[in-house]
């Protein structure tokens, strides 16, 4: 019986030190990427990402509606914290809308200037007086 005891403590040491000396607080050290695009719903986006210890590098990327691409570049460590840069690439492309014309009166939809529509559930609402 005293041979299994000194047996069962001999283990149990070994275990206590293996616990002992791992390392909880690993370098943390990381990279990866994915993309979208899809054709038929015109998502298209992007980001990658690159982590070493406590400095993280990343950018994604959007397609915007008005065909303009969003790109968003990051990064943060100790010294500076997080910091983002936002870019927009491209040129806006706003399709032309036309208001309702009645009488010689132009009739405004929403904000701004010029003539609004609604898009309520895919069809172009029109107003008519």
């Amino acid at each position: 019986m005293m041979k299994i005891t000194i047996a069962a403590l001999a283990l149990l040491a070994v275990a206590v030190a293996a616990y002992e000396h791992e390392d909880y607080h690993s370098h943390p050290s990381y990279k990866f990427e994915y993309g979208v695009k899809d054709p038929h719903t015109g998502d298209h986006k992007s980001q990658w990402e690159h982590r070493d210890g406590d400095v993280v590098k990343g950018q994604y990327t959007l397609d915007e509606a008005d065909g303009t691409k969003r790109v968003v570049e990051y990064s943060s460590d100790k010294h500076n914290g997080f910091q983002a840069h936002v870019k927009r690439v491209g040129h806006a492309d706003h399709p032309a809308v036309y208001g309702h014309h009645e009488a010689g009166h132009s009739y405004s939809h929403g904000h701004g200037h010029g003539h609004g529509s609604s898009y309520a559930n895919g069809n172009l609402y029109q107003h008519h007086h």
